[in-house]
């Protein structure tokens, strides 16, 4: 990688894409020096929405263990439930399956972002959910804890709930909340947790409308965009899985030309194949994290001597 990317895309991906992403992001940084804290912008969706926030926060990524690097927050032990991580995590765990669960009655309004009548489809299966009664207030807790703030640099993303359409906080014309509150909004899967209502309207995870929201990313000419993509790795044969993966490349497709359009270089980095095995076929499953993150890492080292 020859030079540190301008903005950030990180995308949905459960607890294991979570694991990943950080992974990729500490290798690179280890690789080529770069502190990926001062890019220009971050755009995070889901899980990728908690590692964003960290990075607004000057949080640096988790290194895996055997690299002996000391860093915050630390990874979460068997039946250890504190900081920022082991929050993130148990979110995460849930709300980046979006991205495989839902991906396929959005399908058709993923693949065309701007049309009305893909919002409206979106909003109409919406509110056909039941509502659920889990929230994911402590996540939004342990996100206030770190300081992060909308200083015009990040960006979390989300979808409203009665329009079906996106919503992007930190942008110039998004709505306004705070960090934590619009991160616990990213992680809001329909299903499983309550809408976030913020100036009484509600929020669910950005997910519904695109794994990773590539052309959220305020790129403009001769902009470098780096956008990992963790469920283009999950493995598996099964219907379901295979379509989740071909809508996700359409829409990653048509996303990467939206910001080719204006002039910006856009890197897209999927799991690699010792990464993918790592990761398998469930997002959800944490008791594999460590082995995630260490496949990133090395993953990520391997993209930071590239040229």
């Amino acid at each position: 990688m020859r030079s540190r990317p301008d903005i950030l895309v990180l995308g949905a991906g459960g607890a294991l894409g979570e694991a990943w992403m950080t992974g990729v992001l500490a290798g690179i940084e280890d690789a080529t020096g770069f502190d990926l804290r001062r890019c220009e912008y971050f755009v995070g969706t889901s899980a990728g929405a908690i590692i964003a926030a960290r990075l607004a926060a000057g949080l640096s990524p988790q290194r895996p263990p055997a690299t002996g690097t000391a860093i915050a927050p630390p990874a979460p032990s068997a039946g250890e439930a504190d900081g920022l991580t082991s929050t993130a995590i148990h979110a995460a765990r849930y709300a980046g399956e979006l991205a495989l669960l839902a991906s396929a009655p959005f399908a058709a309004a993923a693949l065309d972002v701007a049309a009305r009548g893909g919002a409206l489809a979106r909003a109409a299966v919406l509110r056909s959910l039941p509502r659920p009664a889990r929230t994911l207030d402590s996540l939004r807790r342990e996100v206030e804890r770190t300081g992060a703030r909308f200083d015009g640099r990040l960006r979390v993303v989300t979808v409203e709930r009665r329009s079906g359409r996106r919503a992007v906080f930190g942008s110039p014309h998004g709505p306004k909340a705070s960090v934590g509150l619009a991160v616990e909004a990213s992680c809001a899967v329909p299903w499983l947790f309550a809408p976030v209502t913020i100036d009484g309207h509600e929020y669910v995870d950005g997910g519904v409308w695109s794994p990773t929201n590539l052309d959220a990313a305020p790129a403009g000419r001769d902009t470098h965009v780096l956008c990992l993509t963790p469920t283009a790795g999950v493995t598996g044969s099964t219907a379901l899985i295979e379509l989740v993966r071909n809508v996700g490349r359409s829409a990653l497709t048509l996303e990467t030309l939206a910001l080719r359009r204006r002039g910006a270089a856009v890197q897209t980095v999927a799991p690699d194949h010792d990464a993918a095995a790592a990761i398998g076929a469930h997002l959800m499953d944490h008791r594999r994290r460590e082995q995630v993150l260490a496949a990133g890492y090395r993953q990520g080292l391997m993209l930071g001597v590239a040229r």
